[in-house]
């Protein structure tokens, strides 16, 4: 990916035993980097050694074991994050915000850190429910109450921008993908239970155009970031072809040979369905989450594409995997 040389370098990675962070290690580790990844249970430290990293014990919110693990790297990639569909802003802000503090301490306070690149999210700039095409890095961070997921981190992301310079020589990055997807991605395994249970419905039809970006392309950019990122940048990257959710979500549900059906509701009704759920939710105290969520309609019931000119002229980005290709990986 990165064709600078990277012998006896080392990193450290957070979210290490995630569906980002393995891809993430794997091919630092295949780059010759050492990689060193926190992991807060014995799970996650098995699966992090399994891809080829050293283990550090410690939570993220442990900013001696974020200290500890970064003594003697380079590079921090920060990519553990809490995502969900539902819940309370606390939860999301303890770990999306509050955890973005820690590693920004831990960073500053050490000496070794040249750069600290988190993967942010492209709902960064997304606001009330309206259409947001060709994005670029000039719209404004935005935060709403119906959506703490992309509140808290565009709260984490300024965190991080904000402590660019703190300490002669540390630089700040964030990497905003919009969906991620490829194999073994944790998403399509919720969408073909919802599909088989007979609850799935379309948005508006499902013909909002919608940007993606393929786990190993958003590893592309990070790892490019390390060598080419600007201090104090945010750079949106995605995969170069756009589709319908319709299209996407039909190619991603027929590699486990499944199709949903063509019922769709408008967005204004799902919109009035998903706040009357919420409240009774709320409530009754149910467990679980809603079938629709304010949050989720954010993310996919609007058109949304994005523009990723910013990260091929400063980080060389360029989208390694096509929608055809991973389609094709994820179909085998």
């Amino acid at each position: 990916m990165n064709d600078a040389d990277s012998t006896h370098r080392t990193a450290f990675v957070t979210g290490g035993s995630g569906f980002v962070g393995k891809r993430l290690i794997q091919s630092l580790v295949a780059q010759g980097w050492e990689v060193r990844a926190l992991a807060r249970s014995e799970a996650a430290m098995a699966a992090v050694r399994a891809v080829g990293a050293i283990a550090v014990p410690g939570g993220l919110g442990d900013v001696k074991a974020l200290s500890q693990g970064m003594a003697g790297s380079e590079v921090v990639f920060h990519v553990a994050a809490h995502f969900k569909l539902w819940g309370e802003r606390k939860a999301f802000d303890e770990v999306n915000v509050g955890g973005m503090q820690a590693i920004v301490e831990a960073a500053t306070t050490g000496r070794s850190v040249r750069k600290v690149i988190a993967v942010s999210a492209a709902a960064v700039v997304m606001g009330d429910p309206e259409p947001i095409l060709e994005a670029d890095e000039s719209l404004p961070l935005q935060t709403r109450s119906f959506a703490p997921y992309g509140s808290s981190k565009a709260e984490a992301e300024k965190v991080l921008l904000a402590a660019n310079g703190r300490r002669k020589g540390l630089e700040t990055i964030a990497i905003r993908p919009p969906m991620i997807w490829g194999t073994d991605m944790p998403m399509l395994d919720q969408m073909v239970e919802t599909v088989k249970a007979g609850n799935w419905q379309w948005v508006d039809e499902g013909v909002q155009p919608t940007s993606t970006c393929h786990v190993d392309n958003l590893v592309e950019a990070l790892i490019l970031a390390a060598d080419h990122g600007r201090g104090g940048e945010a750079y949106f990257v995605a995969d170069a072809e756009t589709g319908t959710l319709k299209s996407i979500l039909s190619d991603l549900l027929a590699t486990r040979n499944v199709t949903a059906s063509n019922k769709s509701v408008s967005f204004r009704m799902a919109w009035t369905i998903a706040g009357l759920m919420a409240g009774v939710w709320r409530l009754f105290r149910l467990r679980g989450e809603p079938p629709i969520t304010r949050q989720m309609l954010r993310l996919i019931g609007k058109p949304f594409t994005i523009r990723f000119d910013k990260a091929r002229r400063d980080l060389g980005y360029i989208p390694r995997v096509s929608w055809k290709q991973g389609i094709e990986q994820m179909s085998r």
